[in-house]
């Protein structure tokens, strides 16, 4: 069993580590294209991802259900619909500020959810709060600049970090009802559909631009889309929920890295306190001691 738990815990730190570096190929990917038509595209290649497994996994869940159900279809939508605004407020904010930004602000939905879990009626402990204190002072470090002035684009991933937290919420309500790799395909496609509906509106669309951007969106679909949700799923088969938030929250530190690394990105000394101080809130929110009630 132990062994179990720490080939979890290995393939959850592989999933953050997929995650993270996949803000370097979002941000690669609109050197060539908009952000909703690489969105569209990326989620597109991992929907294919993913099909294989849907034909071949049997259905799991309290009840083994049939292919498609309305209610499998109605959870993927509503699920697919937050995907997509979610994805893209983090898109086109990486167009407005840095990979390392959009990691940590993205990363605090680890605190967003139990406080956007207050008005369903749960109960939030003490370690949110202060983790939360600790997150919102590291965010004014990394964000707030001279005259109190915040990026754009730091803006739009504060926003998203909010619908990222809705998502996981809705996720939660879902995937204990139905299959959630037939749910990730859904809404896989659904945030597809979305992103390619908004390129067509907004955004000019040529083949040549599409080819100079196929590395990024093989990366972006593939790997961060098909192989980490799917590397997820197998981890948490066997992985402690908290050991679960912390280690994927470890996302942020690895989109710093590769932002450092790839695109040769530097913060000043106040901005690594803010990302510490970030980082200190989020994985506070999940260790600080919990009441349990007999």
């Amino acid at each position: 069993m132990q062994n179990h738990a720490l080939r979890a815990d290995l393939l959850m730190l592989l999933t953050a580590l997929i995650w993270g570096s996949g803000f370097v190929a979002q941000t690669a990917g609109m050197d060539h294209i908009g952000p909703y038509l690489f969105s569209g595209l990326r989620f597109a290649l991992g929907s294919l991802c993913l099909l294989p497994l849907i034909l071949r996994r049997p259905a799991t869940g309290p009840r083994p259900e049939p292919l498609l159900t309305r209610g499998l279809l109605q959870g993927g939508i509503v699920m697919g619909l937050a995907l997509a605004l979610g994805i893209n407020l983090q898109q086109v904010g990486l167009l407005f500020t840095s990979v390392t930004n959009s990691g940590f602000i993205t990363g605090l939905y680890v605190i967003v959810v139990p406080i956007l879990g207050l008005f369903l009626g749960h109960k939030t402990g003490l370690g949110t709060w202060l983790g939360c204190v600790l997150a919102v002072v590291g965010m004014c470090l990394l964000s707030v600049g001279d005259n109190f002035h915040v990026a754009p684009g730091d803006w739009l991933q504060l926003i998203g970090a909010f619908v990222w937290g809705g998502h996981v919420i809705l996720v939660g309500v879902f995937a204990g009802r139905h299959d959630p790799v037939r749910l990730a395909f859904l809404q896989f496609v659904t945030c597809s559909v979305v992103s390619l509906i908004l390129a067509l509106i907004f955004e000019p669309i040529a083949l040549d631009a599409i080819l100079a951007a196929t590395p990024a969106v093989a990366y972006g679909g593939v790997v961060a889309v098909g192989v980490g949700y799917t590397l997820q799923v197998i981890a948490q088969k066997h992985a402690i929920a908290s050991h679960a938030a912390i280690i994927l929250s470890l996302e942020a530190v690895f989109a710093a890295i590769a932002g450092a690394w790839f695109l040769g990105e530097a913060l000043q000394l106040r901005g690594y306190v803010g990302c510490a101080l970030m980082l200190a809130g989020m994985l506070l929110a999940q260790l600080w001691p919990r009441k349990t009630h007999s």
